[in-house]
């Protein structure tokens, strides 16, 4: 059985060169793909555009997404996803810089899995993303 894979689904270098390198020091050595805006993300998971002919049984572990993303916002990315029998039980953090409460509440409600704040420090967000690898990857059970 192959590894599982992390859908980093992130439009900022900075902030996916943080991720990977939490990743790395924690030794998670799974496969990370990442995409860059909403409507990647969907093709990714639904084998669209320049994935088509993706094997889509071989779903991520967990996605990790931000919100403010171009193209199609991480908000209609969540709704989608929910909306669609194939990846309604695909975990899904997310992953934003976002502080508002109404992007928390409407996150929960369209039915994310976790909502996490970027920390803004580079040691915070370091550990942050490594508990977030380790806890989806390793602890967490899927149906």
């Amino acid at each position: 059985m192959p590894e599982p894979i992390i859908l980093l689904v992130e439009d900022n270098a900075d902030d996916e060169a943080l991720t990977l390198h939490a990743f790395q020091q924690q030794r998670i050595g799974n496969k990370v793909v990442v995409v860059r805006d909403g409507v990647e993300a969907l093709d990714y998971l639904f084998g669209r555009g320049q994935y088509a002919g993706r094997d889509l049984a071989d779903a991520p572990a967990v996605v990790l997404m931000d919100l403010k993303l171009p193209r199609l916002d991480g908000l209609e990315v969540l709704r989608q996803l929910r909306a669609d029998a194939r990846t309604r039980s695909l975990p899904v953090v997310v992953l934003t810089s976002s502080d508002e409460q109404r992007d928390l509440v409407e996150s929960y409600r369209l039915g994310c899995n976790s909502y996490v704040r970027k920390p803004v420090d580079f040691d915070d967000f370091v550990h942050a993303a490594q508990q977030l690898g380790l806890y989806w990857l390793l602890l967490n059970r899927r149906p």
